[in-house]
């Protein structure tokens, strides 16, 4: 039996223009989950550069890779700040 080989994918690669970061942070909010939603940012962040973005927030580059991990637990505030130095907006609309 052949093996297969797999490689390390990064979602931040993939994340070329200012339309594919707001679908893929919209895909993250229609599933509902925090952890998931935290994540995707954190991965839009690391896309358009974490030093950059801490520099925009104010906020220290390694509490940014914490907060916007998969484990992280940013507070409304964080992600406020992070949403609007990366140029998006979150939406509301009525649940269907």
């Amino acid at each position: 039996m052949a093996r297969t080989k797999t490689v390390p994918w990064d979602p931040a690669e993939h994340l070329k223009s200012e339309e594919d970061m707001a679908a893929y942070l919209e895909a993250a909010l229609d599933e509902g989950d925090p952890a998931l939603v935290a994540a995707a940012l954190g991965d839009i962040a690391r896309a358009k550069g974490m030093t950059a973005l801490a520099r925009d927030t104010g906020l220290a580059r390694e509490s940014l890779y914490k907060a916007l991990s998969p484990t992280g637990n940013p507070e409304l505030a964080t992600i406020m700040r992070v949403v609007e130095a990366l140029g998006l907006k979150l939406h509301a609309s009525t649940a269907k």
